[in-house]
C-alpha cells in the first residue's frame, strides 16, 4: 500500500489503480461495496470493472492504512440490506487521492504538450504509418 502524502519533500508513490478508483468513488459520499464497483464502472466509462476480490482486498488495505473507514450511519432498513457495510473516505484518504489526481494531471499535461492527446495528436487518421 502506498504511503499517504506527508509534509516532507518526497511525493508519495503512485496509488494502485484500484485504490485510486475506490477513493475517487468515495470522494462523492459513503457507499457500500457493490455501489463502489458500480461507481468505478461509471467513472471509468466502463473501462474498469472491479471484481469482489480486488475490491474487498483493496478495502481491507485501505482501512488498515487509514484512507477509508467504515461508516456507522445506516440507511433506512426498509430501503437497504442490513448486512451491507458502508465506507467513507477519511481526511487522509482525501489528501492522498488529491495528490494522486494532481500527479496524473501533470502526466496528462505532459502528454498533451507532446501531442499525444487532444486534437493535435502526433499521428492523425489518414497518415501513412
Amino acid at each position: 500500500m502506498p504511503r499517504p502524502p506527508d509534509a516532507g519533500t518526497n511525493p508519495p508513490p503512485p496509488l494502485t489503480p484500484a485504490t485510486f478508483h475506490i477513493l475517487l468513488a468515495l470522494a462523492a459520499g459513503e457507499l457500500h461495496g457493490y455501489a463502489i464497483m458500480r461507481e468505478v464502472a461509471i467513472l471509468s466509462d466502463g473501462r474498469v470493472s472491479m471484481g469482489p476480490g480486488t475490491l474487498y482486498g483493496s478495502i481491507k488495505e485501505m482501512l488498515a492504512a487509514g484512507l477509508i473507514e467504515e461508516s456507522d450511519q445506516r440507511p433506512d432498513p426498509e430501503l437497504d440490506d442490513e448486512r451491507r457495510r458502508y465506507y467513507r473516505i477519511t481526511e487522509l484518504g482525501r489528501r492522498t487521492v488529491v495528490a494522486e489526481a494532481e500527479r496524473l494531471s501533470l502526466l496528462v499535461r505532459e502528454a498533451r504538450q507532446r501531442r499525444l492527446l487532444g486534437p493535435d495528436r502526433g499521428v492523425q487518421l489518414g497518415d501513412a504509418g
